[in-house]
């Protein structure tokens, strides 16, 4: 019997997922290096060790979420963490200067990317800082990341959670569960835009549909109507609107509830139908603007989701994305719809790593060859 010995990638191990508004990055940090590897391990390579492990932000834009850490991961037969790192995707030009800047060429490692950025950057990563992309779908990646994320947990923890009580946004709950058996699931990707996927298996999925109308389109319009800067400062704004002084509700229509379709005076008929006041735009706040902004681009994306659910005869429906990310005014908005339209038949889902999946999908490619028989 003839055994194959099969050969790691070299290290460092990356996966990165270039969009339209962010870049995320995961970087595997082995923790069980011999004396004998660290004493072959070339300097560069120590040196990024330490940058990207010694650092919780980098530059004015580049930040590594601790929190999301995955500890003590085996991965082709070496143990380590797993760091999660985002940076905006226009501060691609300085990452890449940093990569020739610590001569990344020479340590002769693959660099897998998914993601719309990975076809736009690639002749710049290759005149600039001598590198060439492994360009993967991102789709492909997104569900693999997914999979694999939740199948090793998060640090003991469930990877997975939803809202109990979600007819309350004010007093539901955020609680852990298992995707244990996830197929079919009807996967939601909010990123600059929206993808809609039915995954009835890890090789088998379409594109259902999806929207224009995403975090991009919210941020957007945030930076346009309230003069805001940045994704977390819009939040913070629309954390402290009222969306109710900015949308007209069935009941400024109808004076209560449409009782005859099951419509609450509370639900938006139409969002900044008030605006066509010039009294109410005199009355209201860059915060209930920003509010509003959100609860339109949310509602918008539930509603599509839902409609896909029934099409698809899907009642699993998981939500990710980095709009979600610190957002949860939205989470609990998507929680609230589906539970409400669907008369409690569908549950929205949620996962700890929101906006990272295609990232670690991209990284599960660079390691492929190790894994397979």
């Amino acid at each position: 019997m003839k055994l194959i010995t099969v050969q790691n990638p070299a290290f460092p191990w990356f996966g990165m997922d270039i969009g339209g508004t962010l870049v995320k990055l995961v970087y595997f940090e082995p923790v069980d290096i011999t004396a004998e590897e660290e004493q072959e391990e070339v300097e560069n390579l120590k040196s990024i060790r330490r940058y990207l492990t010694s650092n919780v932000a980098y530059g004015k834009t580049g930040v590594r979420d601790v929190h999301l850490e995955l500890q003590n991961l085996r991965m082709c037969g070496r143990t380590g963490n797993l760091h999660f790192i985002r940076f905006p995707t226009q501060a691609m030009h300085r990452f890449i200067q940093m990569g020739r800047d610590k001569n990344f060429s020479s340590l002769h490692t693959t660099l897998c990317a998914t993601g719309g950025g990975a076809y736009k950057f690639e002749n710049d990563f290759r005149t600039i800082a001598d590198l060439e992309l492994l360009k993967l779908d991102e789709l492909d990646c997104l569900i693999q990341g997914l999979l694999y994320v939740d199948a090793v947990g998060f640090n003991g923890h469930p990877e997975c959670y939803y809202f109990q009580n979600p007819s309350q946004p004010d007093n539901s709950t955020k609680q852990p569960c298992n995707l244990d058996n996830p197929f079919p699931m009807l996967l939601v990707n909010i990123g600059s835009g929206v993808s809609i996927l039915a995954v009835y298996s890890k090789d088998n999925y379409k594109r259902v549909t999806g929207t224009s109308l995403g975090g991009g389109t919210f941020l957007g319009l945030c930076c346009l109507l309230t003069g805001c800067d940045s994704f977390e400062e819009a939040l913070e704004m629309a954390s402290k609107g009222d969306s109710t002084n900015v949308d007209k509700l069935v009941k400024d229509i109808y004076g209560g509830d449409y009782e005859r379709f099951g419509l609450q005076g509370s639900a938006v008929a139409s969002s900044f139908g008030h605006m066509m006041s010039k009294e109410k735009r005199d009355s209201i706040s860059k915060e209930d603007l920003a509010r509003a902004t959100l609860v339109t681009i949310t509602n918008n994306i539930g509603s599509i989701a839902r409609m896909c659910a029934v099409n698809e005869r899907i009642e699993r429906v998981v939500f990710v994305g980095n709009f979600l990310r610190i957002n949860t005014v939205s989470t609990k908005l998507l929680a609230y719809a589906m539970d409400f339209w669907s008369k409690g038949q569908l549950r929205a889902l949620f996962l700890e790593h929101e906006g990272y999946f295609g990232a670690v999908g991209a990284l599960m490619e660079l390691l492929k060859t190790t894994e397979e028989p």
